[in-house]
């Protein structure tokens, strides 16, 4: 078997073609999809970049890999490799595959566990993520000439164009100049977002800099002209990565693969684009942070389907190894959905999900078909309420909290909460749970706690300033 895993940073799903966006953002992504099965409501288990790919690979929830944020305490990978709980691309080499991946997460990260089992690690430049997609396609397509009708091969890309800052040729951005931006944030939201005093904001795009270092994006989200001009640079950034993606595709057709080849398109986590005031980063353990996209074409699978089950990224390489042949491990976290993909297939979906958040800020969320609960345990530098809940099936975009208003679906919620605590660390031998090193710690990574007060002060926004300092427990 072939298989193909391209792993996107910060792709939202609702800017996929197929799954409804408005505008022609991936049509090479859309013909992958439309022959193979697409996970719509796909979720990773722990956000940002660092746990989730602890989460790939290891194939557990962070509470588990111990690894919940992107250094220091919370940020201790613990699972090497134990029979019960193998790593990802260790048992797949285990299995007689060659892997193989194009990517620098782990010097972007210093997450060096991650180069664990791969026959081959290209890392094709020195600048730790801020590459391109070009710049990876073009490492990667002489390999995959070279290699592409080989047997039993395991090729990983990772892109990161989708990532801020997006720095795609402007041409690209161009594209969607007639085209309308996504219809919200609307004008008023945009304005009450200007009140928010968390890093990533409208008023606050780029902390500490104040400008955009980039002429695709703007300074500051003001009003829905800086949005579009916003949206478009995003979108922009995914077209360009999608049009060198074709060019994978166009050479597994040339070599005479393509039906041959699994292909799987997922990523690490997602982007907000206004929800919680928060533009083009990953602050919080929400909706848009987690939901990430979830494509699979694998040989004899059913074509153009929508799953809307719950599933977790973490049951994606249960997924793969379960369709390749390859015993699913005992101790993995993940749930194989392989009964999902194959046409007219048995599965046993997920009644809810249960991730977190350890960077920014610190939280657990549950998400159900209807609901998201999330429960911050440490705001960080973002203004979040201890408890929030949303009815995401009419409020998408997390604008009404409604937990005073449904004390009935927190205690559901709160009970799948704790059940799940009590399944991951009430065992012999359970290892402390990883969060709360960061609650104590504290979620001030990139944007130090004080830091953070003088710079409030410093753009002028003394009332900011004193309700973040109350929220975190300080005074002014």
């Amino acid at each position: 078997m072939r298989i193909v895993y391209i792993d996107i940073d910060s792709l939202r799903p609702k800017h996929i073609g197929i799954h409804g966006y408005h505008r022609q953002t991936t049509p090479n992504i859309d013909r992958i999809a439309r022959q193979g099965v697409r996970f719509s409501r796909a979720y990773c288990a722990s956000s940002p970049c660092v746990p989730s790919r602890a989460s790939f690979a290891s194939g557990l929830f962070g509470i588990h890999s111990g690894v919940v944020t992107h250094w220091g305490p919370g940020c201790d990978y613990r699972q090497f490799n134990t029979e019960e709980r193998p790593m990802f691309v260790r048992l797949l080499r285990e299995h007689g595959y060659h892997m193989t991946t194009f990517s620098s997460f782990a010097d972007r990260h210093d997450a060096f566990w991650y180069m664990a089992g791969w026959n081959e690690v290209h890392t094709h430049t020195l600048k730790k993520g801020d590459e391109d997609a070009d710049e990876v396609i073009g490492a990667a397509l002489p390999w995959l000439e070279m290699h592409g009708k080989e047997d039993n091969y395991f090729l990983h890309l990772q892109l990161w164009d989708p990532h801020r800052n997006y720095t795609m040729p402007r041409r690209y951005q161009e594209l969607f100049r007639d085209e309308p931006a996504p219809a919200w944030p609307d004008e008023e939201a945009i304005v009450t977002h200007q009140d928010s005093y968390a890093p990533f904001s409208a008023a606050m795009l780029f902390p500490g800099r104040g400008r955009s270092p980039v002429d695709t994006m703007p300074d500051r989200i003001r009003n829905r002209d800086d949005f579009k001009k916003f949206a478009d640079a995003y979108d922009g950034a995914i077209r360009f990565m999608d049009e060198q993606l074709g060019r994978v595709f166009d050479t597994l057709e040339r070599l005479g693969v393509m039906d041959e080849t699994a292909i799987v398109i997922s990523g690490d986590h997602g982007e907000a684009m206004g929800e919680h005031g928060v533009y083009g980063d990953h602050v919080c353990a929400d909706e848009a942070v987690h939901h990430i996209p979830m494509i699979v074409k694998w040989p004899g699978s059913a074509q153009n389907v929508e799953r809307r089950e719950l599933v977790y990224n973490v049951d994606l390489q249960a997924t793969i190894c379960d369709l390749a042949g390859v015993p699913v491990p005992k101790g993995w976290d993940g749930r194989s959905f392989a009964g999902a993909i194959a046409d007219g297939g048995a599965y046993m979906p997920r009644e809810y999900l249960v991730w977190d958040h350890g960077l920014y800020s610190v939280g657990r969320s549950v998400r159900t078909d209807e609901w998201l609960m999330m429960r911050t345990y440490h705001p960080g530098v973002v203004p979040l309420e201890p408890l929030e809940l949303y009815h995401v099936a009419t409020d998408p975009y997390l604008t009404r909290n409604i937990a005073a208003d449904r004390p009935e679906v927190i205690e559901r919620l709160d009970h799948y909460l704790q059940q799940w605590h009590h399944e991951q660390v009430g065992h012999p031998f359970s290892k402390p749970d990883p969060l709360l090193l960061v609650v104590e710690t504290g979620p001030f990574k990139y944007i130090k706690k004080d830091g953070w007060a003088r710079h409030l002060r410093e753009a002028g926004r003394e009332d900011l300033r004193t309700i973040y300092l109350n929220r975190i427990g300080e005074r002014s």
